[in-house]
This record gives structure tokens, C-alpha cells and sequence, in this order.
């Protein structure tokens, strides 16, 4: 909880910066507060605790995902430093990408139902604002809107599915419903409803199909910093919330509802990998690539509910090593030819062959190719799922993955081609490349030393 609060004091620290004419400040006081919360959780790891009257509890789980958080919002504070060149509105967007923070930590450690919609719209609100952020451009001021719109509907079923049930079992706590259900069969009817609902309002978050419209417009209009956060930070934590409403909450109807959530796993799988394809702008192409990777997170949930924390775990860290990667050689490409098209990547390993380097691993990673860290996320995720008897699902699954392999290969194709072009790159930057690259080659290398839930 210590963490949790230094937080905290960072998204104050950051409001009052600009009172205080400490606005200069604001990117390295973050990332100092946030390397102090990772030891923070790594000091907390041997004990577990509950907090608020047990509405918080910090188990391994939620430390892990704690952890996992802080250090992508390292080095996403890292790759965004252009992100916070205009002093007018840095410690306001500083502010805001901390509360996202925040949010993501409630959404990862709730253990009553009314800290999970706290949690939700801090993170949410927070979002809002950022994906509008660029004032100049109409297509982030689109995006802004679209979230906006999209989220509120998904906020709904969310708040009406949790009425439902807080109507049958007389609580928000996760225990409490968890009790409720082994020891009062049967169930009214409406719970099963109001299950289903919150489901629906989660698979929003997580930018599941069919609830994932709002996510290539968004991805795409919003500020390429503002689409790396949602594409990793924002995805931890509302795959973390999924997992303990759906495992603790709910885990005595886990057979009941495995059937809406493999049908969700399959249209995921088939819909994103497929619509990827034909892409021709590498952040929409991604913002495909994020939906879809949400299928092999479900296949692995849907399979054993139980046992799934840990390989979830790995797989999220290797996306998010590889999603990072790739954001920032965007961002760097997007400010020197105006646009993330898949063109404007030709001749890049020859112009810059660190850049071009590191967007390779990190397609190559995503798309599961050996040895880099996705190839291993897969390959759990897929030796769980058939363990427990789902070879249909990881057939289609591997299939999709094959699919995968082809629209990633495009910007690869692309920057072995011939161009005159010559990007530059701080030193930063190149720093930052070259831990990510060693820290996914070390994720695929060693995997079992990161599975730690």
C-alpha cells in the first residue's frame, strides 16, 4: 500500500508543480517515484495485506501487476519525453498519466466491487482528456470523443451488471459474493444477468470483439505516447480486473459462463488477426495487434481460470516489452515524416540500424517467433490451454497466429527496402532501444525467472 500512496503523492506533486514553478521537474520526479514504488512492492512481496476495511488487498497477484505497472510507466515516461516538450501543459499531463496510474493499481488490487469502479474512472477520466490532448489535430479531438462516448455506454453495463448482483448477494465484497454463491443455490436468474453484463463492460475495457470498435479510431487519433500507454498500462490493469472478478468473485460458475468467454476468445482471434491484414497504417495495424492478443489472453484464462495468473503474467510483460519497443520507433518515425504508413518505414535498417533493429524484435516477438519473448507467452498460453483439454481452440488459435506472422512481416518487408532518408535519434532514445531489446531477449531467454505468480 506504501507504493499505492507515493503514487499518489506524485499526481499531487505534479498539480502543484505547476503552482510552484517546478513544471521542468515533473518527468524525472516521476520516474524516480515510480522506481521508489517497484521497491516499494518488491520490500511488500513476502505479505500479504488488506486495506479499507478489506475493500484493497495486496496479494501476489496484485503486487505483481502492481510491479508490472510502475516499470511500463518507466519506461513509457521514457519513450514520451517529446510528449512533455511543451512546457505549458507538462505538469498537467504529467498529472493525468499518473492518475492512470492510479486507477490501473485499484483496478489490479480491488477486493469490493465499489474500489473496482473507482479504479475504472480515475483511469478512464484520466484517458479521456489525454486521447485529446493534441489540440492541433481533429483526429485526437475524434478519438477523445469516440473513448468518451464508447466508454460512458461500457461504464453502464458495467454499474448495472454490479446492481444486479450486489441485489442478490447483499455485498460488493469479492469474498462475500464468492461465499454467497457456494453456500445459497440456487441463484436468481438476474445474477447470472448481472454477471454477464459486467462482462460485457470489462471486455470494453480490455477491447475484446465486438466490444472493440472504439479502439483502432482511438488508438489511431490519439497522441502516439497516449496510444502506448493504453496499449500497455491500461491493458494490464483491465485484464488484471477481469481476472479477479471472473476467478474469485465468480470461479463457482466459471463452467457456466466459459462458454461466453471462449466465444469471445474466437471472434477476438478470428476478427482482429484478420482485419489486421489489411491495415496500411502501422498504428491501426497495432491497435489490431493489441485486440487480438487479448484472444490468447482469454484462451489462457478460459481454459483454467485458476492456474492462469502466472502464464497471463509472462504474456502481458513480453507484449509489453515489444509494445513499447515499437511505439517509440513510431513516435520517432511519425516526427520525421508526419505519419505512421507503412511506407514511410522503407529503408530504416539500412538509415538507422538501431531503429530498424528494434522494430524487427519487436514485430517478431509479437508475432511469436523463438527466441524472443512473445514466441514463450504464446507457447504457455498454449500448453495450458491444451493441458486442460481445449485442442480445438488452440489449433484456431495457432492458426490466427500464422495470420499474425503475415501482417507483421509487413513493416519488416518495408524497412529492408531502399530509401535516402536518414532519421535521427537522442541518446535517450538509443538507450532505451537497446534495454528493451536486451530486457525481451532476456524475458524469452530465461522465462521461468519471470513467471513469478
Amino acid at each position: 500500500m506504501n507504493a499505492f500512496f507515493v503514487i499518489c503523492g506524485l499526481g499531487v506533486f505534479s498539480l502543484l508543480a505547476e503552482v510552484f514553478n517546478l513544471k521542468k521537474w515533473t518527468t524525472l520526479v516521476s520516474i524516480v517515484g515510480l522506481a521508489v514504488a517497484s521497491y516499494l512492492v518488491y520490500m511488500q512481496w513476502a505479505a500479504t495485506s488488506y486495506h479499507y476495511h478489506g475493500m484493497v488487498y495486496f496479494d501476489h497477484f496484485a503486487l505483481a501487476f502492481s510491479a508490472l505497472i510502475f516499470v511500463t510507466a518507466i519506461f513509457w515516461f521514457l519513450m514520451s519525453r517529446s510528449y512533455f516538450a511543451d512546457p505549458e501543459h507538462r505538469s498537467d499531463k504529467s498529472a493525468l498519466v499518473l492518475f492512470v496510474v492510479i486507477g490501473a493499481i485499484l483496478m489490479v488490487s480491488f477486493n469490493n466491487m465499489a474500489i473496482l469502479f473507482l479504479g475504472v474512472e480515475i483511469l478512464s477520466i484520466s484517458l479521456y482528456v489525454l486521447a485529446g490532448s493534441n489540440k492541433q489535430s481533429l483526429f485526437s479531438t475524434e478519438a477523445a470523443f469516440k473513448y468518451f462516448l464508447m466508454g460512458s455506454f461500457a461504464t453502464g453495463f458495467l454499474l448495472f451488471g454490479m446492481t444486479l448482483v450486489y441485489g442478490t448477494t447483499g455485498s460488493f465484497s469479492l469474498t462475500a459474493i464468492a461465499d454467497f454463491i457456494v453456500s445459497r443455490p440456487p441463484i436468481p436468474r438476474y445474477f447470472f444477468i448481472g454477471m454477464l453484463l459486467m462482462m460485457i463492460g470489462l471486455a470494453f475495457k480490455i477491447s475484446a470483439v465486438p466490444f472493440h470498435q472504439w479502439a483502432p479510431d482511438v488508438y489511431e487519433g490519439s497522441p502516439t505516447p497516449i496510444t502506448a500507454l493504453m496499449s500497455t498500462v491500461v491493458k494490464i490493469a483491465a485484464f488484471g480486473a477481469f481476472i479477479k472478478i471472473f476467478s474469485v468473485a465468480f470461479g463457482a460458475y466459471s463452467n457456466s459462463l466459459i462458454i461466453y468467454q471462449q466465444g469471445i476468445m474466437v471472434l477476438t482471434l478470428v476478427v482482429a488477426n484478420v482485419t489486421a491484414v489489411y491495415q496500411t497504417n502501422v498504428k491501426r495495424m497495432l491497435a489490431y495487434s493489441s485486440v487480438g492478443q487479448v484472444g490468447y489472453l482469454l484462451l489462457g484464462f478460459s481454459s483454467n481460470a485458476n492456474a492462469a495468473s502466472g502464464t497471463i503474467f509472462y504474456y502481458l510483460l513480453s507484449y509489453v516489452v515489444a509494445s513499447i519497443m515499437a511505439f517509440t520507433v513510431i513516435q520517432i518515425v511519425e516526427k520525421k515524416k508526419g505519419n505512421a504508413n507503412i511506407e514511410n518505414f522503407k529503408g530504416l535498417l539500412k538509415s538507422n540500424p538501431l531503429l530498424g533493429v528494434a522494430m524487427t524484435i519487436a514485430m517478431f516477438s509479437l508475432a511469436g517467433i523463438p527466441p524472443f519473448a512473445g514466441f514463450f507467452g504464446k507457447y504457455l498460453v498454449f500448453n495450458l490451454a491444451i493441458n486442460n483439454g481445449f485442442v480445438w481452440a488452440t489449433v484456431l488459435a495457432a492458426i490466427t497466429s500464422l495470420v499474425g506472422v503475415y501482417y507483421y512481416f509487413k513493416p519488416i518487408i518495408a524497412m529492408s527496402q531502399s530509401s535516402d532518408s536518414v532519421l535521427a535519434v537522442d541518446r535517450t532514445e538509443n538507450l532505451l532501444l537497446v534495454v528493451l531489446i536486451a530486457l525481451n531477449l532476456a524475458v524469452g531467454i530465461f522465462p521461468s525467472f519471470f513467471q513469478v505468480i
